[in-house]
């Protein structure tokens, strides 16, 4: 287990195609421990996305993957809102990835390709 993240599950599987991606230069499991942790700003306090990466054109992608039973969670909508909200003030210079084993019909492979493309 590398900070929380548990070996085989659906957390490290988003990790290993993070790690496999051709548009990923680096990245990190995002601690959500002061003052390690990159944090966005909520309702509820501070929001820590679970991956933070760095691509291979120089933008940064914050990641966090999501299981199913909180994917309509109100907070975790909030999250999700406030991280699309930076990536959108970024300018260009950083994307958000709001990831699940299928969304929209679509695999988490698939999800990690839109988001970096």
């Amino acid at each position: 287990m590398l900070a929380d993240l548990k070996d085989g599950g659906e957390e490290f599987q988003c990790a290993q195609l993070i790690d496999r991606h051709p548009k990923v230069r680096q990245w990190v499991r995002n601690l959500d421990t002061a003052p390690c942790g990159f944090a966005l700003p909520t309702s509820r306090g501070r929001f820590f996305a679970d991956f933070v990466a760095e691509l291979v054109d120089g933008r940064v992608a914050l990641l966090e993957y999501k299981g199913a039973h909180l994917l309509s969670d109100p907070y975790e909508i909030e999250k999700s809102q406030v991280g699309a909200l930076w990536a959108q003030a970024s300018a260009g210079q950083a994307v958000f990835g709001w990831l699940t084993r299928q969304q929209d019909g679509k695999s988490l492979a698939q999800q990690l390709d839109r988001v970096l493309a």
